[in-house]
């Protein structure tokens, strides 16, 4: 009579364990396709006010607008709110672009 509930216990644990194993599985990261890799910055030139460009490895080059067309765009929105929001947003991503830029110059320097 004693066996019957120690083998459904035994049971129940065997099935938690392989489930909670089971379970591990989909907390994996997949490894991305190599097709799926986006291409790595290999040099930024120019600065905020002139205009900057970036160059990636496979040959391609993107060239954003400079400060003052970027503010200008920002001016276009009709609330004062995103007009903020734009005007900061520009600013970022041009002390980011600087950023990048020095330290790729670090980078390739030594």
């Amino acid at each position: 009579m004693k066996i019957l509930p120690a083998l459904l216990t035994g049971l129940l644990l065997t099935l938690a364990v392989a489930g909670l194993a089971r379970a591990d599985d989909h907390h994996r990261v997949p490894e991305p396709p190599l097709g799926d890799v986006p291409p790595v910055i290999v040099e930024v030139e120019g600065d905020a006010a002139n205009g900057f460009g970036i160059h990636y490895d496979d040959g391609t080059a993107l060239f954003p607008p400079t400060d003052s067309e970027a503010y200008a765009e920002c001016g276009e929105y009709d609330r004062r709110v995103a007009r903020v929001r734009c005007r900061t947003e520009v600013r970022v991503w041009y002390r980011d672009l600087a950023d990048l830029r020095r330290a790729l110059e670090h980078a390739h320097a030594g």
